[in-house]
């Protein structure tokens, strides 16, 4: 669907209700279109940490390289 910018600023809520539905509404001024009003992320409030990967650090990771001990 395509409005112009006064209709989106006077119809805004029911815009936003046909958005809700799973509708893409464009909005434009004049022949131009200058934005696109669209459902937002679903957000999820699981978080990404790096401690559920997979994997283990070497036992010597922290150790310094044999390259790097002139510098040391």
């Amino acid at each position: 669907m395509e409005v112009t910018v006064q209709e989106a600023k006077t119809h805004l809520s029911r815009l936003l209700r046909r958005v809700e539905a799973g509708e893409t509404v464009v909005i434009k001024r004049g022949s131009e279109r200058v934005a696109v009003l669209g459902p937002a992320p679903v957000v999820t409030h699981e978080r990404s940490i790096w401690g559920s990967l997979e994997g283990a650090m070497s036992d010597d990771f922290d150790a310094p390289l044999e390259d790097f001990e002139p510098y040391a």
